[in-house]
């Protein structure tokens, strides 16, 4: 029972790690845009589970034992509250963790480079304007690429 205890390295290292790889998987994850997150399609969820194996030994090490493991999740956790805690104060932090809304249609007029920008699929699009109730771009006030992934539409006024 003792290898289960043993530590393959410092318990610090494991932190460590944890938190280099943390960072750089948000900050990769950030620069990849908020389709990532929002409209995950079936090689989106490849990516998610690709990268969870590609970041295993970095993580771990050579260290297998079940005392690891814990010290690594614990530290992933206590990242994780600690970002929300800080997006939650601080504007700057939030909006570089979040992102920012983005205009992908306003009074009908689409901005197709937006939509590339932010690899949003025009039927994307056309699935949230339908989903709104337009028949048309032209039917849209205002469509919005939440931070969330999700595209908001507004619908024009009938006046």
């Amino acid at each position: 029972m003792t290898p289960l205890f043993d530590l393959g390295m410092p318990w610090y290292e494991f932190v460590l790690r944890a938190s280099v790889v943390y960072v750089v998987v948000l900050s990769l994850t950030r620069l990849s845009g908020k389709r990532s997150m929002g409209q995950s399609a079936p090689f989106d969820m490849l990516v998610i589970v690709l990268l969870g194996t590609a970041v295993q030994n970095s993580l771990i090490g050579e260290d297998t034992s079940l005392l690891g493991g814990l010290i690594l999740a614990a530290t992933l956790l206590t990242l994780n509250w600690l970002v929300g805690f800080v997006t939650a104060r601080s504007r700057r932090a939030h909006a570089w963790v979040e992102g920012a809304p983005v205009v992908l249609v306003r009074d009908g007029k689409v901005f197709w480079q937006q939509l590339r920008h932010c690899n949003v699929a025009p039927e994307d699009l056309d699935v949230a304007m339908r989903q709104s109730g337009c028949d048309g771009h032209q039917d849209i006030a205002l469509a919005i690429l939440e931070t969330s992934g999700k595209i908001s539409v507004d619908k024009r006024r009938d006046d």
